[in-house]
């Protein structure tokens, strides 16, 4: 004890610590088994697990931890590499479409339309 100061002081300090040690202790475990039953440590640990395996390790690794998590969006190139995709087939499909207009014109030409009811 330093000087002026009274066992019953001390001991008092020490069983404040102790309680709020203990609070604090309880709001982590609860906290813990929180993210325990919603699968958050089994993520975790998985993802962590991945990343500890991988041989070439990435140069980001919060990157790592995103992508294989789901939270991050999709890549940029693979963003591009859809839209670029998007549009040829909206081309291809525009011409597609052209192209059966002109046919159905042609076959118009070799077999007129017949008329309904007229059943041989």
């Amino acid at each position: 004890l330093s000087p002026g100061t009274h066992l019953g002081d001390s001991l008092e300090t020490e069983t404040l610590n102790m309680a709020h040690y203990r609070a604090s202790e309880s709001k982590r475990e609860q906290f813990r088994r929180y993210l325990e039953k919603a699968g958050v440590l089994d993520s975790l640990t998985n993802v962590l697990i991945a990343l500890y395996e991988e041989n070439e390790k990435p140069n980001n690794a919060l990157d790592f931890l995103k992508q294989h998590l789901g939270v991050s969006g999709p890549e940029a190139a693979d963003v591009e590499a859809l839209r670029v995709e998007l549009a040829e087939l909206r081309q291809k499909y525009e011409l597609v479409l052209e192209e059966n207009k002109e046919l159905k014109a042609k076959l118009l030409h070799y077999e007129p339309p017949q008329e309904d009811g007229n059943a041989e």
